[in-house]
């Protein structure tokens, strides 16, 4: 059998949600679910035995539900284990196929998408990261946000791989802006003098068609719907949200998140988006 589905569990409504996600997950992918449940250790790395005796409570509560939502040949395995969330899920994403985690709540895992661990395990996860952020819908399509760097080719792979594995569309979406988001470079800058708002868009043209660029070839059986839309792109990757079962996103390696996952895109996409979303980083150190 190959590599599990890792979810993370806080004994939270939320992490229940994210359970039943994984075992989707597990199945499309023909492979087992590991649940997992961080919790703090005491001086030596031992744990509380009130701590412990909750711990097995939220184990066990979500391996019953993981039992009872999947098919008998399903592996459900599970474990409770002494350390910080972020640190632990981080370990145990090197022998997984993916790592699930809730979209909310104040527990352990729950604070995933409201500081700095989800930066953490989105930047240095060993396999994609699936955020259950709403429930997943039946039929819809796959939506890749295309951010067009070269570090963002890991999410686009993993996006058709998605789509083939579904036998669903994929829509590869970008949005475009008149405003340019980098650096100002000073009074020559030519960007600040003036611009062709039908060459800008023929650029961005050519940006979403060389992101797909050998991956329509790899996947013939994926039928591929592109969308270049002239908004913001949390706004306009929200709204498109609404019609897919799945939103991936891409991430950078090392030094945090960029591009799609850029601030408070990436909190806005997380806490807002209609349906899961997957964040697939760039293995590659950022130069």
């Amino acid at each position: 059998m190959s590599a599990p589905v890792v979810v993370g569990v806080d004994g939270f409504p939320s992490s229940l949600d994210a359970v039943d996600l994984a075992v989707q997950e597990a199945e499309l992918r023909g492979t087992g679910v590991r649940v997992v449940h961080a919790l703090p250790g005491s001086a030596g790395g031992r744990v509380r035995p009130s701590v412990s005796a909750s711990a097995e409570r939220v184990v066990a509560e979500a391996v019953e539900r993981a039992r009872a939502t999947a098919a008998p040949d399903t592996a459900v395995g599970h474990e409770a284990v002494a350390g910080e969330a972020a640190a632990v899920l981080e370990a145990r994403s090197a022998d997984a196929e993916l790592v699930v985690i809730g979209g909310g709540g104040p527990g352990v895992l729950g604070g995933l998408l409201l500081g700095s661990t989800a930066v953490h395990l989105a930047a240095h996860a060993h396999c994609p990261v699936l955020v259950a952020c709403a429930e997943p819908r039946q039929g819809g399509e796959v939506l890749l946000g295309v951010e067009g760097s070269p570090a963002a080719e890991p999410a686009v792979g993993f996006a058709f791989a998605e789509a083939s594995r579904r036998r669903v569309d994929l829509v590869a979406f970008h949005a475009w802006s008149e405003w340019t988001e980098r650096a100002y470079d000073g009074p020559g800058d030519p960007l600040t003098l003036a611009y062709d708002p039908e060459h800008l868009r023929d650029e961005e043209e050519r940006l979403l068609a060389e992101a797909l660029s050998g991956w329509q070839a790899r996947y013939p059986d994926v039928a591929v719907r592109r969308r270049l839309v002239k908004r913001r792109t949390r706004p306009a990757l929200i709204g498109a949200s609404g019609g897919a079962q799945l939103l991936v996103v891409g991430a950078r390696g090392r030094g945090g998140l960029t591009g799609l996952l850029l601030g408070s895109v990436s909190q806005t996409l997380l806490h807002h988006a209609r349906c899961p979303v997957a964040v697939v980083r760039n293995a590659a150190p950022s130069p």
